[in-house]
């Protein structure tokens, strides 16, 4: 692994894509600098400069254009889908749809920004999918090469550019409720 940061902020694609992350937060301040693409599956209430804006649930692959990007990030989204929760359907594979569904997007070679909730594998009523990391190893290892992987502990330190070890893997890098967050490349 590179001993880096997120590039992000130096990517040379034109137009970067979002799922579902914060639009007052990280979508808000990659927008302050350069354009980004978001979809969505809840509305958008206002028009934002920079922010190209497309409300489509990523469960229905009907939503879905093929190798559209170059860049692509989901952050804290992931988790809740098929959930119910902001108006989807309910769907206990719901992540996994949208996942994949997100893969198809991405172009070979494209980079994915990732993050969701580390700690053992679970559901939190009303919340969230908590997943383990060697359950994410195992899923992100079809489609992708991981670059940097970084995590938030419990405690909100924060752990960059940290070597994925079985002892990490095996003890989601001792969090209960951390948070995963990777720099992925489509193979």
């Amino acid at each position: 692994m590179k001993n880096q940061h997120f590039s992000f902020y130096n990517e040379t694609v034109s137009v970067l894509s979002d799922i579902g992350s914060r639009i007052d937060g990280f979508v808000a301040h990659v927008a302050s600098y350069r354009v980004i693409e978001v979809l969505d599956i809840r509305p958008l209430k206002n028009e934002i400069s920079n922010v190209i804006f497309k409300q489509a649930d990523l469960m229905d692959e009907s939503n879905i254009e093929l190798e559209i990007t170059d860049s692509i990030s989901c952050l804290h989204a992931l988790e809740h889908f098929g959930l119910g929760r902001y108006g989807d359907p309910i769907n206990f594979d719901g992540f996994y749809i949208g996942f994949k569904n997100i893969t198809k997007m991405l172009k070979a070679g494209g980079k994915f920004y990732f993050s969701v909730p580390l700690g053992p594998q679970r559901i939190e009523f009303h919340a969230h999918r908590v997943f383990s990391l060697s359950f994410l190893k195992k899923m992100l290892s079809e489609s992708y090469r991981v670059d940097v992987f970084s995590y938030v502990d419990d405690n909100n330190i924060f752990h960059p550019s940290v070597q994925l070890t079985d002892e990490l893997l095996d003890n989601n890098c001792g969090c209960s409720l951390g948070c995963a967050i990777f720099e992925l490349t489509k193979k």
